[in-house]
C-alpha cells in the first residue's frame, strides 16, 4: 500500500476479527409481526421471529405485547421455519381496535435485531413500521399519519449494509486493490448492479436459493479477494486487479442472493414487495457509498501523515481479511452437515 496510507484500516480490520459474533457476521434477519383483520375487531397474529445457531437453534428473547384491550381468542400455534420460528395466534380487540393503541416487542431492546410491523385492516388500509431496539413500541397511527413508515425500508437497507460485515470486507478488498478513482468507481458500480438484480430476482420469488450455500460462497468471495490483494502486495497483479469490473460483477451476483435474506426471510406481502424492494436496495447503496467514501476520507487522511511505517504493516489487510473469511468459509460450510 503506498506510504502504508492503509493504517487506519488495518485499525479497522483489527476490531472486526475481534468482534464476537460470527453469526452476525451477515446481519441478523429481522422478527415479523404481522396482523389481519378478518372480521370487525378480529385479527389474525402472524409472529416470526429469528433463530440463532444451525445444530442447536436458539431462539431471542422476543414477544409482542399487543394493546390491552385485544384478546386471544385461539390459542397460539407453533410452527419451525427456515432460520425462524413462526407463531399464528387470533385476537380480539373489540370496539376500540387499534389505532391509537401501542404495540410493544418486549426484549427487543436487549438485542441488536429490528421488527418489521404490518397491520392490514377489512377496508383495505395498511400500516407498517420498524420498531428498533432503541424504539421497541409503535403508535398505531390514523390513516393520514402512515405514509412516513413507507420509508422504514429505506433505513432498514442502510442497517442491514453495516450490519453485514462479510459485505464491507468484500468492499473493502475492493477499495485497497483497485487503483484509480474512476477505475473504482466503475468497480463499485458493476458490483451494484450485480447485487441489485439478484436482490430483485431473490425477493420477487424468481430465484430461489437456499442461503446456506450462498453464505459459503460469499465468505469464499472474500477470501479470494484476500489472495488477489496478497498477490498485489508481491507485485503481481491478478484477475481484480486486472479486470476488477469483471470480479465485482460476477461475485456481486452472489451478495445479492446474500442481501435478499433480510427481505425474503421476512414475508412481505407480496402486493408491497416493490417498493420495499426499492426501499431497501437504495438503502443498501447509501449505505454502501458511505462506507466507500469513509474508508477512502480515512485513506487520505492517512496518506497525510509524515510517519514512517514499518514494512510488516503493508500485509496486515490480506492476512486479516483472509484469516477473517477463511474461517467463516469454514463455519458456514460445516452448516451443510
Amino acid at each position: 500500500m503506498s506510504g502504508i496510507a492503509g493504517i487506519g484500516l488495518v485499525l479497522l480490520l483489527s476490531l472486526l476479527l475481534l468482534t464476537p459474533a460470527p453469526a452476525y457476521a451477515h446481519g441478523l434477519q429481522p422478527a415479523y409481526l404481522e396482523m389481519i383483520e378478518e372480521a370487525p375487531g378480529e385479527f389474525d397474529v402472524s409472529w416470526k421471529v429469528p433463530t440463532l445457531g444451525e445444530e442447536i437453534p436458539m431462539q431471542l428473547e422476543l414477544n409482542p405485547q399487543l394493546p390491552s384491550n385485544c384478546q386471544e381468542l385461539q390459542p397460539r400455534s407453533s410452527y419451525a421455519v427456515s432460520g425462524a420460528s413462526l407463531y399464528r395466534w387470533r385476537v380480539g380487540c373489540g370496539e376500540d381496535g387499534l389505532v391509537g393503541k401501542t404495540i410493544t416487542i418486549e426484549g427487543l431492546k436487549d438485542t441488536v435485531v429490528n421488527t418489521l410491523l404490518r397491520l392490514e385492516f377489512a377496508n383495505g388500509q395498511v400500516r407498517s413500521a420498524i420498531a428498533r431496539p432503541n424504539s421497541p413500541s409503535y403508535i398505531i397511527p390514523g390513516a393520514e399519519e402512515n405514509s412516513r413508515f413507507t420509508w422504514s425500508y429505506l433505513r432498514l437497507g442502510v442497517e442491514h449494509i453495516f450490519s453485514g460485515i462479510d459485505h464491507l470486507l468484500f468492499v473493502l478488498g475492493l477499495v485497497l486493490i483497485v487503483r484509480g478513482t474512476w477505475l473504482l468507481f466503475k468497480t463499485i458500480t458493476a458490483f451494484t448492479l450485480a447485487h441489485s438484480m439478484t436482490l430483485g430476482a431473490a425477493t420477487l420469488g424468481l430465484v430461489k436459493i437456499p442461503q446456506t450455500p450462498v453464505e459459503a460462497v460469499i465468505a469464499l468471495s472474500i477470501l479470494f479477494l484476500a489472495a488477489e490483494l496478497a498477490h498485489s502486495r508481491q507485485g503481481k497483479p491478478g484477475l481484480t486487479e486486472k479486470s476488477p469490473w469483471l470480479v465485482a460483477l460476477t461475485f456481486g451476483l452472489l451478495h445479492g442472493f446474500g442481501f435478499a435474506g433480510a427481505l425474503t426471510e421476512v414475508g412481505i406481502p407480496q402486493a408491497e414487495i416493490p417498493l420495499a424492494l426499492l426501499l431497501f436496495n437504495v438503502g443498501v447503496e447509501i449505505g454502501q457509498v458511505v462506507f466507500v467514501l469513509s474508508v477512502l476520507g480515512l485513506r487520505w487522511g492517512v496518506r497525510q501523515l509524515d510517519v514512517s511505517w514499518p514494512q510488516w504493516l503493508k500485509w496486515l489487510p490480506p492476512y486479516a481479511i483472509g484469516s477473517v473469511s477463511a474461517f467463516w468459509c469454514l463455519q458456514r460450510v460445516s452448516a451443510f452437515w
